[in-house]
């Protein structure tokens, strides 16, 4: 079977490998798609050879261990597992899910859908209707606005720099979209709007409950999409991490946050088998219409055009919100 791995730094190649043999308790699952994950950027630009990527799959199963009950040849399938650029990956029932058949394939590649709903759950609201900013409109940040219209929050104001990255926030719910100069400042509660701290009078001159959001997320991976995030909270409100910090280290203010005390929430996922449950929970939201967040996939590619693909997901070319690699 055919296999992407890293020739070097931003550089594939494909290479054949034996298919994978599976155990009594497994799957072999033939790959449709693996999706593109922003999280594996940055390594592919700076692999070493032989370095593997790809954990966003979908496919359709073709053999069942035979102690297998809950799926047979023929189901299309999707969950986690990873080494995903690649025709055949070996996948774990209790970590495998049935495609609803009203969902398209792309639409049904649930491991980042069961990451963004896990990071809802940390960012649940404190009155139906809350306000609430997303710093950050790429396919998580987007993701991340249609789950919390369906959560019940009100007003959703969405920030990003590219203008094809805020209409695609409006179709998702966003009831404000900003360009980051554009914010007001009576959303951006910074030093400037602070002052200087008056320690006889409940330590502030200005009412640092009324500027800035009480909920704000952001869904960057840069530095200044998560210092400005940290500038929109207001006082006592809650800051969710969400973007993918690992091309280095950051520089915030903590100085600023520590005044504030806000609450910092990192919405990463690390329990594997939670994370399980999620991915069934997604499937049936988006099926039955809850959730509405399909119709977002905008970027196919073979498994020759890898590299390609990932310059265009660095560029956002040809307004990028997801892409997928037929395998």
């Amino acid at each position: 079977m055919k296999q992407i791995v890293m020739a070097g730094p931003r550089k594939s190649k494909i290479i054949d490998v034996p298919i994978p043999e599976i155990t009594d308790d497994q799957l072999l699952v033939k790959v449709t798609y693996t999706g593109m994950c922003h999280s594996e950027w940055y390594p592919w630009s700076t692999a070493k050879p032989g370095e593997v990527f790809g954990h966003e799959t979908v496919g359709v199963v073709a053999k069942c261990g035979r102690n297998v009950t809950e799926f047979k040849e023929g189901d299309r399938v999707t969950g986690l597992g990873g080494g995903g650029y690649r025709e055949y990956i070996v996948m774990e029932p209790d970590k495998t899910c049935h495609v609803p058949d009203n969902l398209k394939d792309e639409d049904a590649i649930v491991e980042p859908l069961a990451c963004l709903l896990s990071a809802a759950m940390k960012m649940p609201w404190t009155t139906l209707g809350d306000p609430i900013a997303v710093v950050g409109t790429g396919y998580m940040g987007l993701g991340m606005i249609s789950l919390f219209k369906a959560m019940g929050y009100g007003d959703i104001v969405a920030i990003d720099k590219r203008p094809e990255a805020r209409e695609n926030a409006k179709k998702m719910g966003a009831t404000e979209v900003l360009a980051p100069e554009e914010i007001p400042a009576e959303y951006r509660l910074d030093w400037k709007a602070i002052g200087t701290p008056d320690l006889t009078r409940d330590g502030h001159k200005t009412d640092i409950f009324g500027i800035g959001f009480p909920h704000v997320m952001e869904f960057t991976g840069t530095e200044d999409g998560l210092q400005l995030a940290g500038e929109l909270v207001c006082a006592h409100g809650r800051l969710g991490i969400g973007g993918y910090h690992n091309d280095g280290l950051r520089t915030i203010d903590y100085k600023l946050w520590n005044f504030k005390a806000i609450d910092t929430i990192n919405c990463h996922e690390r329990r594997i088998m939670y994370e399980a449950g999620l991915c069934r929970r997604c499937l049936m939201l988006l099926s039955r219409g809850i959730w509405k967040f399909t119709g977002v996939t905008t970027h196919f590619y073979s498994m020759e055009e890898f590299d390609k693909a990932n310059e265009d997901m660095e560029l956002h070319r040809g307004n990028f919100i997801k892409g997928v690699v037929r395998c």
